[in-house]
């Protein structure tokens, strides 16, 4: 009876192993130049999805990043991919770059944010955002998001900087040599990047913060863009400060299943080692509460769903019309 038994399980072994291996869902994620170091970023979120997600099968997508990634979105070459919250926001809203152009998009979450830090030569004299009115300054990056933003929160705020434009190795070599008094530089999360810690290691600088009203008003004015407090210590000796910031975030195209958007809100939200591996300044940081915090559209119903199940508060904008 037992070498019966045996046979038959043998059977249905070797019946089970001849079967085709379910097909995985293949889908494509937008990144942005593999020189970034975003890109390792989501080369460690791809294999995570494949490793969390059920029949899922991932590969990422060298790009010209968010606004490339969004037109991807539409055009349904991409399944999801790298987006920073402000344009994701215009892209949504069909303002800015998208004005008459729509891209519908749904936010699953977002992993960092950039706070747009105001360094200024603490020789300078300057000691207030208002106080940059007529003074040689440069906004960003040229062509960059951070330009266009600074440009219209200054603007907002009634301030006029004689603006100077170059790359950031003109700028920081501008610095240096007093030839431009500031400048305003995407944070590395809550601290300076590398090229606001190079100027400080020649020239003592000092970083700009929003007072109250001036928070007041770019929150009441710029629905893409969150206001940040950051905590001292973004570089030796810098105190604590508020500016304006937008987030880096995964947004995805709005048929992606909501199971499949489950499962990746699930998995990205509980790792607390493959995403920190590629980036450090991921460590402890709650990618629920990031979310919630610094998403400026509707999260992916998938997202939503995970979310109620942990309890979390959803604020209204993020939540999708049907739900």
């Amino acid at each position: 009876m037992k070498q019966t038994l045996f046979a038959a399980a043998a059977a249905c072994a070797l019946f089970a192993a001849a079967l085709p291996a379910a097909a995985k869902d293949k889908m494509l994620i937008g990144a942005t130049s593999a020189s970034s170091s975003q890109y390792g970023y989501f080369v460690a979120l791809s294999q995570l999805i494949n490793s969390k997600v059920p029949n899922a099968e991932t590969a990422v997508v060298e790009t010209g990043a968010t606004v490339d990634n969004l037109r991807r979105i539409e055009r349904r070459q991409i399944d999801m991919g790298l987006v920073t919250t402000n344009v994701g926001y215009q892209a949504y809203a069909g303002e800015g770059a998208f004005d008459g152009k729509k891209v519908d998009n749904r936010l699953l979450f977002v992993y960092a944010t950039a706070p747009q830090n105001v360094i200024v030569r603490n020789d300078s004299g300057v000691t207030s955002l208002a106080a940059l009115k007529g003074k040689r300054f440069n906004p960003g990056l040229k062509g960059s998001a951070t330009e266009k933003t600074a440009e219209a929160v200054f603007a907002a705020l009634g301030i006029a900087p004689d603006y100077v434009r170059g790359s950031t190795t003109d700028i920081v070599d501008a610095m240096k040599d007093n030839r431009v008094l500031g400048t305003v530089k995407s944070g590395a999360g809550m601290k300076l990047d590398g090229s606001s810690l190079d100027i400080a290691t020649f020239t003592p600088i000092r970083v700009l913060g929003l007072d109250a009203a001036q928070k007041k008003t770019v929150a009441e004015k710029f629905p893409d863009l969150s206001v940040v407090d950051v905590p001292a210590g973004a570089a030796d000796g810098i105190p604590a400060y508020s500016t304006w910031s937008f987030g880096l975030a995964v947004h995805a195209r709005t048929d992606l299943p909501e199971e499949t958007a489950y499962q990746i809100a699930k998995a990205a939200f509980e790792d607390r080692t493959m995403q920190v591996g590629a980036l450090s300044s991921l460590k402890g940081i709650d990618l629920m509460q990031l979310t919630v915090d610094n998403g400026t559209i509707p999260l992916h119903p998938g997202v939503v769903r995970y979310l109620k199940e942990k309890n979390v508060a959803i604020p209204a904008k993020l939540m999708p019309k049907s739900s």
